[in-house]
């Protein structure tokens, strides 16, 4: 969305050439480059969306693609760099003030909630009644994507603890056994790529969200339920990426993760076939497949893109290229804050958990329309008509780059 006028940046758009390939394949616009192969820009800007640590932080965009320095004493960077420096002591001292159980306790609250949910959920699909039953659906399915979106999520941004150790250890949990994926890629591409080039076309640009060969029905409302089936198949194909070791347990944590979910459904739930346990697997784990698509591509397409070579510095990358979406309860819970209403915060601070990203909600957006940056909030309602509306467009298509004027 454009800057109001009288803003100091505006921004123009121009068609990339071409369309988005309408075959899957392995690496084509908008996917990263494989683990290990250095992202345009050096390591910084990856680092700083991976480890951001309270306390005052300069902007990304000093570094160039290319990994030169830009000159110093160019006034716009350095008032960019200002405001990002400005906006973290701010959050600081928010973070600060809180107390352990408001950095962690509370989102760590949640996921042990969900586990203490498991038995009941599973019993509950013993029952011949429909009530009980579909009750039991419901629980595993939000369970399920408690513990694999929002868990995995915080894991991969090691916002569970402040131990790195100990990180990397429930990263391994929830990404690998519970989520079925590896936990190597995850990270790699969500936070080094995803957040380090948030909206930069051929990185960060989330075009591996898009499927043109499906029309727009079929993407947005009968695809998602593919989710579970496609994870692990996508998994199993970035394994080519990682270490043999790594490799290894991520197919001893995938299949542990599934066997179990399959065995409590034959043995605690009493499904008496395999096909109809199976059955039961697919629909509690696609119970919210389709906000999670939704929510993937509502908050950055058809936002601002950027040219690797031009993108802003990042208080103004985050600002354009990152939108919230209201609080919704189950949402909430399942997803975290930082996925739905707290989009733009975790992208400016993405080591924050999700109840801190809701704590520092108030600072952030009063700091960036005082500073008349945008902070772009729209209805879930709405995006889904425009999405509907505009699939060809945002889907299909390429999109266009955005240059902001004035402050690069």
């Amino acid at each position: 969305m454009p800057l109001e006028d009288g803003d100091p940046a505006r921004w123009r758009g121009q068609q990339v050439n071409g369309d988005v390939s309408g075959t899957p394949h392995s690496r084509g616009t908008g996917d990263p480059p494989p683990r290990g192969t250095p992202a345009p820009g050096g390591s910084r800007t990856a680092a700083m969306a991976e480890d951001w640590e309270p306390g005052p932080a300069l902007g990304d965009g000093d570094v160039t693609p290319g990994g030169v320095l830009q000159r110093a004493g160019q006034e716009p960077g350095r008032r960019e760099e200002a405001l990002m420096a400005e906006l973290s002591e701010l959050v600081q001292k928010v973070v600060k003030s809180s107390s352990w159980w408001e950095r962690h306790g509370v989102d760590i609250s949640i996921l042990a909630c969900s586990f203490l949910l498991l038995p009941a959920g599973f019993l509950c699909l013993r029952s011949a009644q429909a009530i009980p039953f579909l009750a039991g659906v419901l629980t595993l399915g939000v369970v399920h994507h408690t513990l694999t979106v929002k868990g995995s999520h915080l894991a991969s941004h090691n916002a569970l603890t402040e131990s790195k150790s100990w990180g990397k250890v429930w990263a391994v949990f929830f990404i690998e056994l519970c989520s079925a994926f590896t936990a190597e890629q995850a990270t790699y591409n969500h936070v080094k790529i995803h957040h380090g080039y948030t909206n930069v076309i051929g990185l960060g640009d989330s075009s591996t969200w898009k499927l043109p060969f499906l029309n727009r029905y079929v993407y947005m409302f009968i695809a998602p339920l593919a989710v579970p089936i496609i994870t692990p198949l996508v998994a199993l194909d970035l394994l080519r990426n990682v270490e043999w070791k790594a490799a290894l347990r991520t197919l001893c944590c995938m299949f542990l993760g599934l066997y179990c979910h399959y065995w409590l459904l034959l043995n605690v739930s009493g499904f008496q076939s395999p096909w109809s346990a199976l059955l039961c697997m697919l629909l509690t784990r696609s119970l919210l497949a389709h906000p999670y698509i939704h929510v993937n591509i509502f908050q950055h397409i058809g936002l601002p893109m950027f040219a690797a070579d031009r993108k802003p510095k990042r208080i103004h990358l985050m600002s354009l290229g990152v939108l919230n979406l209201p609080r919704n309860a189950l949402l909430d819970w399942s997803f975290g804050h930082s996925l739905i209403s707290c989009h733009v915060e975790h992208h400016l601070f993405p080591s924050l958990s999700d109840n801190m990203c809701l704590k520092i909600k108030p600072v952030v957006s009063q700091y960036l329309k005082q500073k008349k940056l945008p902070y772009n909030e729209d209805t879930y309602a709405s995006r889904l008509r425009l999405f509907l509306q505009r699939y060809e467009e945002l889907m299909v298509h390429a999109p266009p780059i955005t240059e902001l004027v004035g402050i690069q």
